[in-house]
């Protein structure tokens, strides 16, 4: 194979070449100038910052045949056999393959040994936190007193996996995430010398998924250029990291913002239908909002921004929004966060989330509201308690007997949904069995209409919902969740689409009502133990009792006697 990755055909060669290790470099240098060189290096730092590549450097720059020299010259023999890997005196070991204790001491018995080609014999452990207990023990007494012709270099990702016995015979520098800025940068440098053509928005969607690894970066630009054709574009660089692309996170954020609950659950839809992750999508939206709330609180630390870049939709956004509603927004995208690592069904985790976030602005604008608009509510407040209390007192008979035009089908507030009882127990009253059958046998086949009448996302409300009574001209659908309830209530159009299709199949017109499954179980207890006294109508049948069909059930009803 002649072609290359790109991380290994542009792997730093020289110091100046590590990106945004100046730290490291700078202090190597003015080392390797004085001639003040340690025995022993511990190199830690994520991956793919340049750790391995500023070792084989460091024993470039000791063995070059110009030393002292802050850079190796790469030309000499000994740059170069130490380059293409000819020097047996630079060797290099992999400690997650061979970690055990006959593999360091075979190291400890060939550390004797003078140098064959080169002035320093160099020792490059990479994942050295990989060695056992035994090894490690085995590789002390060396590193503390190795001959003077021999030079250690550690490399780790996970240093506090190393005993501080170890630690301690070093000389430590830590390696440090590489900023987005300085990623683009080095990027941009590559495709100009390669002669390829990149969009500026690809390169900074590239560098911000590498989460500030160089490598991750440049393997990333690779498969970016194999995907796209003559141009890495903008969507090429989301595709091949999974992002979501910035006009998204805005369309999202406006819709939290402007309260618009459909448009959200639209976004999420049309997100979800193109193949993204549901996991990946809510870790981009809480580093969108922690941008934004590092944009808002301290506007000259842009280069610190994660996901988000400041672009004129992203900060007439961050203006619009309140410091405290950012609060909010992270605390419950992250607890929904959790709460999907725990679940087969993150989707509807996120779903609820996204409502919740579209509603949330209703409780941070209360501030904005006049003082005479806070009188009438209150007023307004003190007539409903007082209303409530009436009917506290009066029963469920004074609910029933207000005209239904005087009350919606529903009401919802801030501590949840309220299915309507009264309605409910006036349904109860005239169910039969052949009518919730009748419903039932073209239950499937509604819902599978409604999904080919582009309605999609409502269709998936029903998909834990299933009817539990019906009268001549309407019914009940009980909901597992209260919040599907909710929004499949508020929506007028899903309410009218389901309606029309009933009667395309029953041949009659079908209301019905939502009730969440826990309020369900009460209302249809209240009711029976309010009817078990009462006799019902002629050619009417009455709700059977849940312990009786339970009991039927089991031992088969020419079994079971009924006492009163």
């Amino acid at each position: 194979m002649s072609y290359q990755a790109l991380y290994r055909v542009w792997r730093p060669q020289a110091f100046i070449d590590v990106v945004g290790q100046e730290h490291v470099t700078k202090t190597l240098q003015n080392a390797l100038l004085q001639q003040k060189i340690s025995h022993a290096y511990l190199f830690s730092g994520p991956r793919g910052t340049g750790k391995t590549s500023a070792a084989k450097i460091l024993a470039k720059a000791v063995n070059c045949e110009n030393a002292p020299v802050s850079e190796p010259c790469n030309e000499c023999a000994s740059c170069k056999g130490i380059t293409d890997g000819s020097i047996p005196d630079v060797i290099e070991i992999d400690a997650a393959s061979n970690n055990g204790v006959e593999e360091i001491r075979d190291i400890r018995d060939k550390v004797k040994y003078a140098p064959t080609s080169v002035k320093y014999k160099v020792y490059i452990v990479d994942e050295v936190h990989m060695l056992t207990i035994g090894a490690f023990n085995a590789l002390l007494k060396t590193l503390e007193e190795p001959p003077k012709h021999v030079i250690f270099i550690l490399a780790t990702t996970e240093p506090h996996k190393i005993p501080l016995t170890i630690i301690s015979r070093c000389q430590r520098f830590d390696f440090k995430r590489i900023t987005p800025k300085a990623i683009v940068s080095r990027m941009k440098l590559i495709v100009d010398e390669s002669g390829v053509e990149c969009e500026p928005q690809a390169l900074h969607v590239i560098a911000k998924a590498a989460e500030g690894g160089m490598r991750d970066a440049l393997s990333l630009l690779d498969q970016a250029i194999s995907f796209s054709e003559d141009l890495v574009t903008l969507e090429d660089s989301l595709t091949v990291t999974g992002s979501v692309s910035q006009g998204f996170l805005n369309k999202m954020a406006r819709a939290f913002l402007e309260q618009d609950t459909a448009g959200g659950l639209e976004a999420l839809e049309s997100l979800l239908a193109n193949g993204k992750d549901p996991s990946r999508f809510i870790e981009d939206i809480i580093f969108y909002y922690r941008d934004m709330l590092l944009y808002k609180t301290a506007p000259l630390l842009e280069e610190s921004m994660e996901k988000a870049m400041a672009d004129e939709e992203f900060k007439q956004i961050a203006n619009e929004v309140q410091t405290d509603s950012i609060y909010d927004l992270i605390e419950i995208l992250n607890k929904t966060q959790q709460e999907m690592r725990w679940t087969n069904h993150p989707r509807i985790f996120l779903e609820v989330a996204i409502v919740k976030l579209c509603q949330l602005q209703r409780t941070t604008n209360v501030e904005s509201i006049s003082s005479p608009t806070i009188d009438k509510l209150t007023e307004k407040i003190q007539q409903l308690e007082e209303k409530v209390k009436e009917l506290s007192t009066n029963g469920a008979q004074a609910i029933t007997s207000e005209p239904a035009a005087s009350a919606p089908v529903q009401r919802s507030s801030r501590k949840g949904f309220q299915a309507p009882v009264g309605k409910i127990n006036e349904i109860l009253k005239q169910a039969t069995k052949s009518n919730l059958t009748l419903v039932k046998s073209k239950w499937a086949e509604m819902r599978g209409l409604l999904a080919q009448k582009q309605m999609r996302s409502q269709a998936a409300l029903l998909n834990e919902a299933e009817p539990v009574a019906a009268a001549e001209h309407t019914f009940i659908i009980k909901f597992k969740y209260e919040i599907h309830c909710q929004m499949a209530m508020e929506n007028n159009r899903f309410l009218e689409t389901v309606s029309s299709i009933m009667q395309e199949l029953l041949g009659k017109r079908m209301e019905f009502l939502g009730v969440p499954e826990e309020q369900w179980h009460n209302i249809r207890e209240n009711f029976l133990a309010s009817q078990r006294n009462d006799t019902p109508e002629e050619g009417q049948e009455t709700l059977e009792d849940p312990l009786i069909a339970e009991a039927k059930k089991l031992f088969g009803e020419d079994l079971v006697e009924i006492k009163e």
